[in-house]
């Protein structure tokens, strides 16, 4: 396979984002004539935290860590939008709709031109605003490029992508195959492949589109040819993992894990120590008690290779757009600067789920062997396959860290996902699905 050569793109704020807290906003004036005037969105109810339309308000004057139902900050949001949106000639033409998580919120804010997305992120995950920016320019056919970013307050405005891979997937499934829910999703402390015998989904699949479209066929062919595509993104990023860190993407670097998952063992609150949901006694000992293997493993893993790049550790069929044009990923709140190969981890165990795979079943190796393939021209299967198995060891560890940042928030919701944390950290001694 002929792989293409990564390039260095300077990874400073681009023309979208140049909206820092110490530039002056832009103003609708400057906007050509004629321009109809921004119209602030509302949010549709019901929403306790709704705040009708009223003035916009400047963004620097939002306190740093007001919360989402803040007058102030709602009102500067709205304000954000509709300013960003009349710079390239769209209007709000309905009510927001509203998507609200402990670590972030969601706009779907209708336009004449189409819907575009909103999001804003807390304090922990407030990064993805650079991080998507950055990777739009890097790779734009395999990262949306935004209408306008924040990357101060995590403000991100987005394209709308299209389809996903699991709704096209959904979509074109056969007549009379079961359907699952949309929202059905393994649990957050990892979900483990089917039982023996039960009733699997669809795995036939035929081969991309030209240029890594979408798969003329159904199921897990799709999965495979975004995954290739996906090992191309990692690949074109591997040059810039300095920058990105600078960005203030999180460092999992396999070099620097070992002291982050001991630093994460004297967390009491994050993992539930003496709680309901947290580990027992003895297996908060037996955690302790691996932090020489677990650094062995990191440092295996770091004399292997591939070198690290960005990882987007929450890499599922929700989180890729599927569309004629190819694939595109988006959800870049749980990304870090690691390993590649610690994509595996969330991406396998989805797809054993979602398709009914029992462990060790024909069609996952096939999908890791398509990721792998990129990385094929440097290394053999031997090294490939190893490194594989080390990076989804030490990828869990990265899972704990990046739950641990999203719930860094005084939204009284988070209680609902704290058990992720020692969750995944517990997934240290179960078995993969591969």
């Amino acid at each position: 396979m002929t792989v293409p050569q990564p390039h260095a793109v300077p990874l400073q704020p681009s023309a979208v984002s140049r909206e820092s807290s110490g530039a002056p906003q832009p103003q609708l004036s400057a906007v050509s004539q004629p321009q109809p005037q921004p119209q602030s969105p509302a949010v549709s109810q019901p929403q306790s935290s709704v705040v009708s339309a009223q003035p916009s308000v400047g963004v620097s004057e939002v306190p740093r860590e007001a919360g989402w139902s803040d007058p102030v900050w709602q009102r500067a949001a709205r304000g954000w939008i509709a300013e960003q949106l009349a710079r390239t000639g769209r209007r709000i033409t309905g009510e927001v709709e509203p998507r609200v998580r402990p670590w972030s919120l969601v706009w779907r804010v209708p336009t004449g031109s189409g819907p575009v997305w909103f999001k804003a992120n807390s304090i922990g995950t407030r990064y993805e605003a650079g991080l998507v920016d950055a990777l739009s320019r890097l790779d734009p056919d395999a990262v949306l490029t935004p209408l306008a970013v924040r990357p101060d307050r995590g403000w991100l405005l987005l394209p709308d992508g299209g389809e996903t891979l699991r709704e096209s997937t959904e979509r074109d499934r056969p007549a009379g195959e079961p359907a699952q829910s949309a929202t059905d999703e393994p649990a957050e402390s990892g979900a483990q492949p089917a039982a023996a015998g039960a009733a699997p989904q669809s795995v036939t699949g035929e081969p991309a589109g030209p240029n890594g479209g979408r798969a003329g066929g159904h199921g897990l062919g799709r999965w495979e040819a975004a995954l290739t595509r996906y090992a191309v993104l990692q690949r074109e990023s591997g040059r810039q993992v300095d920058e990105l860190v600078a960005l203030g993407v999180p460092d999992h670097r396999p070099q620097v894990l070992p002291q982050l998952f001991a630093d994460l063992l004297e967390d009491r609150a994050a993992l539930l120590l003496d709680s309901p949901g947290g580990p027992t006694a003895e297996a908060y000992q037996r955690l302790r008690g691996y932090r020489p293997e677990f650094a062995r493993v990191c440092e295996r893993l770091a004399g292997i290779g591939p070198p690290a790049t960005v990882q987007h550790d929450d890499l599922h069929d929700a989180n890729v757009f599927a569309t004629v044009d190819g694939y595109r990923f988006f959800d870049w709140g749980d990304a870090s600067v690691g390993h590649p190969f610690g994509s595996l981890l969330v991406t396998l165990r989805s797809a054993a789920y979602r398709f009914g795979l029992s462990a060790g079943d024909p069609a996952l190796g096939r999908l890791r062997d398509a990721y792998l393939e990129i990385w094929s021209d440097r290394y053999d299967r031997r090294t490939l396959l190893k490194a594989a198995g080390l990076a989804v060891t030490t990828a869990k560890v990265g899972r704990a860290l990046s739950w641990r940042r999203a719930l860094r928030t005084d939204d009284p919701a988070r209680g609902e996902y704290a058990d992720a944390v020692p969750g995944w950290l517990a997934e240290l001694f179960e078995p993969e699905p591969l």
